[in-house]
């Protein structure tokens, strides 16, 4: 087999745990050595960059769980020094957070260290043909979290500003509001007055459009 199609993809691999370094080396190398060739390995978060120059390595396997930067720092590095590099970030845990910071990192992709050793090779050929991985659970829990409220906005909300804001969103008018919250009309617009400012936009209608966005309505009728 001759062309681009036959050259081997290099595959550095950094992450903490030797052991489990070592061993994704030989998966590769067992499981696919005409696909890929391991270029290096490294422990510490520190090399990971250099490592990746020094190698020219098409792929990059980073544990997220890596003192004492963290892997999203390593993953940053990476593609700071060398953009055409592809990254999966790989973790232990099954934490959002740390998913998300890697992403916003610059990573190409997402697994999880528990996936089976076998159907790891796939990920990797479409990480390196331009495409992103994560699982499917992982993507469904960050578009959930996407569209919830930020936190600092939340703490700036009581639970009265929290149930005008979906009266709002439904489209009620001042008196309809007033008539639901057993207040006078004036209180009504004071409310609502002092809400919008809360959230920091000039009127309802970007009110009822920013409820829509974190998905205000469809929490309520799920209640």
């Amino acid at each position: 087999m001759s062309g681009p199609e036959a050259r081997r993809l290099t595959v550095v691999i950094v992450d903490d745990h030797d052991l489990f370094a070592q061993g994704l080396a030989l998966l590769l190398e067992s499981k696919a050595g005409d696909r890929f060739k391991v270029g290096g390995l490294t422990t510490r978060v520190e090399e990971a960059a250099d490592l990746v120059e020094a190698s020219a390595a098409d792929l990059a396997l980073i544990d997220l769980a890596m003192p004492p930067l963290g892997g999203a720092a390593a993953i940053r590095q990476v593609k700071r020094r060398r953009p055409c590099t592809k990254v999966i970030a790989l973790s232990g845990s099954e934490d959002l957070t740390l998913a998300e910071r890697a992403l916003r990192a610059g990573a190409d992709g997402y697994l999880p260290k528990s996936a089976d050793p076998d159907v790891l090779l796939a990920p990797l050929l479409t990480v390196a043909a331009g495409l992103r991985v994560m699982p499917g659970a992982l993507l469904d829990a960050l578009l959930a979290s996407a569209r919830k409220p930020p936190d600092e906005l939340l703490e700036r909300l009581d639970d009265q500003d929290r149930a005008l804001w979906i009266l709002i969103a439904r489209g009620m008018e001042t008196a309809d509001i007033a008539t639901q919250l057993l207040v006078s009309e004036r209180t009504a617009k004071r409310l609502v007055a002092a809400l919008l400012h809360k959230l920091g936009v000039p009127n309802r209608i970007e009110a009822a459009g920013l409820a829509g966005h974190y998905g205000l309505l469809d929490d309520a009728q799920a209640h």
